[in-house]
This record gives C-alpha cells, sequence and structure tokens, in this order.
C-alpha cells in the first residue's frame, strides 16, 4: 500500500488514525506540526501518497502546508482535517489544493473510505507519467497533456491539481455534453464518496480562474442551470 502523512497536533486522535490505517495496509509518517510535516514531506524515502492535514496547528496552519505541498506535487492526495463545519473554512482548504476534507469527529470507516478512494485515484495518475502515455486531448486553444498531467492553454502551461485535471479530462472526453454534479462526483471522487457534493462547484470555479480569459463570464467551462456543467470549445 501507499505512504501517508498524517500532520495532527492532538496526540489522542494522531495516534488513532496512525494506528487504523496502518492496520488498513499503510505505511504512515506522522507529524505534529505543520514544520514537522513538511519535513518529513521533503525527506520521506519514498513518495507521499495522502496528506492529512489538520488545519488547525501550531506555527505554520494546516492551509499553509496544504499550499506548500500542493506546490511541490500536483498529484499528491490531500485531506483537511476541522473541527469546524463552516462553509467559508472548507472552501479556503479546497481553494489552497486539498482535496477533500473530514469534519471532526469522524467515523474512521468514513476516513479510511475516503483515503482508500483518493489513494487509487492518486496511483492512477501517477501511473500516466509512464511512457507508454503520450496521448493528448486538443479542444480549441486547449491542450491537455496525459502522460504529464498538464494543461496548455493559449500557449501556456496550467498547473493543475490531480483533482482538477480529472475533473478536466472528463470534460474534454465529453465536449459539448452537459456533465450533471453527481457524475462528476463518481468519475473523479468515487461511487463511495460521502462528502458535500458542493466540492464540485468549487473544483469548477478553480478550473474558471485557470482557464477562462474572464471567469466570471466563462465561455468554455459553462453552468447548465438546474443540470449541471458543459465544456465548449
Amino acid at each position: 500500500m501507499g505512504c501517508i502523512l498524517v500532520c495532527e497536533d492532538e496526540r489522542a486522535i494522531r495516534e488513532f488514525v496512525v494506528l487504523s490505517l496502518k492496520r488498513a495496509g499503510f505505511q504512515v509518517l506522522e507529524a505534529d506540526s505543520g514544520e514537522a510535516a513538511l519535513a518529513l514531506f521533503d525527506t520521506a524515502k519514498q513518495p507521499v501518497d495522502i496528506a492529512l492535514l489538520d488545519v488547525m496547528l501550531p506555527g505554520v496552519d494546516g492551509f499553509t502546508v496544504c499550499r506548500r505541498l500542493r506546490a511541490q506535487d500536483a498529484t499528491v492526495g490531500i485531506v483537511m482535517l476541522t473541527a469546524r463545519s463552516q462553509e467559508p473554512e472548507k472552501i479556503e482548504g479546497l481553494h489552497s489544493g486539498a482535496d477533500d476534507y473530514v469534519t471532526k469527529p469522524f467515523s474512521l470507516n468514513e476516513l479510511l473510505a475516503r483515503v482508500q478512494a483518493l489513494y487509487r485515484r492518486v496511483q492512477v495518475l501517477r501511473d500516466r507519467a509512464d511512457e507508454r502515455y503520450l496521448e493528448k486531448i486538443q479542444r480549441g486553444d486547449f491542450t491537455l497533456d496525459l502522460r504529464s498531467r498538464t494543461l496548455t492553454a493559449y500557449n501556456r502551461t496550467v498547473d493543475l491539481t490531480q483533482v482538477e485535471y480529472q475533473i478536466l479530462e472528463y470534460f474534454f472526453a465529453h465536449p459539448q455534453v452537459c456533465l450533471k454534479r453527481e457524475d462528476i462526483l463518481r468519475q473523479v471522487w468515487g461511487e463511495t464518496y460521502t462528502g458535500d457534493d458542493k466540492v464540485v462547484d468549487v473544483n469548477i470555479r478553480r478550473l474558471r480562474m485557470k482557464t477562462e480569459k474572464d471567469p466570471s463570464n466563462p465561455r468554455h467551462l459553462l453552468t447548465v442551470w438546474g443540470e449541471g456543467y458543459q465544456w465548449e470549445d
């Protein structure tokens, strides 16, 4: 199984999560601060597949750690652990580059299900770095490289998180087709996802910021009111 970095300053919670992940077959690195998590990520003997990050940490907070990890590795899976349920904090975590969030107190079964689903997506994306995958999808001024998981838009490279890449690949494979939110959730987050479906809307907004010349008046990633979203070249 893969390698998971757990960053949680509450010892009891951290030890419980670490033990559960090890029993599930994962290798686990544990940190009690943001600084320690960043150091472990840099010095790990094998690539970290998933980082579980508490939001409220001493020193460097979870959002900052998330942004730094995402800047270093576009494919790493990131889950924010938060004791708050307010919408703004969840959105901030997703805007920082997180793929998902879990609100404390959380069910261990739910956490493991989300980790395992995210791990499978990370592995698929990393496998596509293999030289066998050389395909590109061209959509107007946009080119999606399926090998390097990069997007070129208007002759410039656009950095994508692994979730953004998967969403865009789904749209590029189905141009001019309205994709419902639940379809996107199943395709990207998996059949077992039980979180808030607004995670789709947040990622769509992020993609518009990266692909549209005028994100407030999108020409490509369109909303089909009452139905879902649609890509137009």
